[in-house]
């Protein structure tokens, strides 16, 4: 199982977003679907999936969160990905070419699809379904990333901590990577000199990238899009929630949000398995036991299991 799993919040679009995504992106594939019940948002169906190779999960629970672009999905089309040589990308634009279209359609335009100084093929959008997607043709000769990295944009009131916090993400997870680092120069106003372009860090097995802006966004991190922490044991469930959680009040059924305003999930794989492989009935007694928890307790979890 993944590490780290990026996670969206829908309203009632999880399913039919996952079918759409897994359409869209190469290599990609549903894994699993469920549904739990009574819940404070009623029955909430789960998807997990695969988009180019990466995992995925989804949620449909109301209308509580909305996708913003503090949150976006780099798309990395190599060449390479391709089979093809450096000097040859058509196949690489053509797959860019052809994402962009079918994501676009419904959605909005953030930044037009184009040539810029850091990439030949470039361009920014939210979907039909308000999910944010940089789609990139990727310079074979540079340091290679996966196909998807989530993205990370630093406005506002934590606008110029960028690089602080992938600092900090590193000293955080037990098997973390320092990636590349790009500070603003001088001229490039409102964004302070020194300030994070763009920077990224390798956290177990998911690349992470982050940037400040300074210019007025007027939207932040939310739980719209989360980062599941899928852990060992108690143990580790432990650690993580020491590590990161920094807003008490935002602490429920295993979510919690940093220092920088990012919500993740940490639980349990062994949880997660069970939620996939179990019964209607084992997933509904896993489902009211975690409920009323802040923090998982993966014994309580698998007493709820063991009694029925």
């Amino acid at each position: 199982m993944q590490k780290i799993i990026p996670h969206l919040w829908f309203n009632k679009e999880a399913k039919e977003a996952a079918a759409f995504y897994t359409f869209v992106f190469p290599q990609s594939k549903i894994i699993h679907t469920s549904q739990i019940h009574d819940t404070p948002s009623g029955s909430c169906d789960i998807v997990s999936f695969e988009l180019w190779n990466k995992q995925f999960m989804a949620i449909s629970a109301g209308p509580l969160f909305s996708f913003n672009p503090s949150i976006s999905f780099i798309v990395n089309f190599d060449p390479l990905f391709f089979g093809q040589s450096p000097e040859n990308n058509q196949a690489a634009l053509n797959a860019l070419n052809t994402v962009w279209d079918k994501l676009a359609e419904g959605g909005k335009v953030l930044m037009p699809i184009d040539a810029y100084p850091f990439s030949k093929r470039y361009g920014w959008l939210q979907d039909k379904y308000g999910v944010s997607w940089q789609l990139m043709l990727t310079n074979p000769d540079g340091e290679q990333r996966p196909a998807i990295v989530p993205s990370l944009l630093f406005t506002g009131s934590i606008c110029g901590k960028a690089e602080e916090a992938i600092n900090f993400y590193q000293s955080v997870f037990k098997h973390a990577q320092a990636g590349s680092v790009h500070h603003y120069p001088a001229g490039m106003e409102p964004d302070k000199e020194g300030s994070l372009m763009f920077g990224d860090v390798k956290l177990e097995d998911t690349w992470l990238a982050a940037m400040d802006s300074a210019r007025q966004h007027g939207f932040s991190f939310n739980e719209a899009v989360s980062f599941m922490v899928t852990c060992a044991d108690q143990e580790e469930i432990d650690y993580y929630w020491q590590q990161l959680s920094a807003v008490p009040e935002a602490e429920q059924c295993g979510w919690l949000k940093d220092k920088y305003g990012l919500s993740w999930q940490i639980t349990s794989a062994e949880m997660e398995t069970m939620m996939q492989q179990g019964t209607q009935d084992e997933i509904n007694r896993i489902t009211q036991a975690f409920l009323p928890m802040k923090k998982i307790d993966i014994a309580a979890i698998k007493k709820a299991v063991s009694n029925g």
